[in-house]
């Protein structure tokens, strides 16, 4: 037997080690793990045509998210976490702020319930059951929310739970500079029409 490949599992050890290493480094120097890049920051929201959650039958498509800055929020009732962060979007959308909610690989019925009992913090409800838009946005699990300026552009994406916390110190502040820029937007289209 070569001697030389009995120093492969020791190499492939130490291989480990260092991305083990280096993983605990970005960790302690301050990245967040919960922050994942998306290919689709920069880019429109992906074509689709799904059903209402609570009208079978009516369909939207991507020009939903066209006219005003959103939040794009991927719920689902398996998900405890969804469960934890839901009374906080209950008070986003009693302050304003606009939120379409993806019913992520989930039941219908047990949805309907779900926003029947907890409210509905959500302008529409998507019915995602198969999972396709969700596939198409990236989504590695629920919950997860893009934040979608006014010509559906996806500008920021968050994963886990919407909470006070990163909502006063990342997600509002984005949210308002788009709502400003939309507003600009707005008034130099109506200064170019008169």
């Amino acid at each position: 037997m070569n001697k030389k490949l009995l120093f492969i599992p020791l190499v492939l050890f130490l291989a480990l080690v260092v991305m083990f290493m280096v993983q605990l480094s970005r960790n302690a120097a301050g990245d967040d793990p919960t922050k994942l890049e998306s290919v689709l920051v920069g880019k429109p929201v992906p074509a689709f045509k799904l059903e209402d959650l609570f009208e079978p039958g009516k369909e939207y498509q991507q020009t939903i998210f066209k006219g005003q800055p959103l939040l794009l929020n991927v719920w689902a009732t398996w998900c405890p976490t969804c469960y934890a962060e839901h009374q906080y979007l209950n008070v986003l959308a009693k302050q304003g702020v606009k939120i379409i909610g993806l019913n992520y690989k989930d039941q219908r019925p047990k949805a309907i319930n779900w926003l029947k009992e907890l409210g509905n913090p959500y302008m529409i409800s998507l019915f995602d059951g198969n999972g396709m838009l969700g596939m198409d946005l990236g989504v590695y699990g629920a919950p997860e929310t893009f934040l979608i300026d006014a010509n559906g552009i996806i500008r920021y994406r968050h994963v886990g739970d919407v909470n006070p916390e990163n909502w006063n110190k990342t997600l509002e502040p984005l949210y308002k500079k788009l709502q400003a820029e939309a507003k600009n937007n707005n008034t130099q289209a109506e200064a170019k029409a008169s």
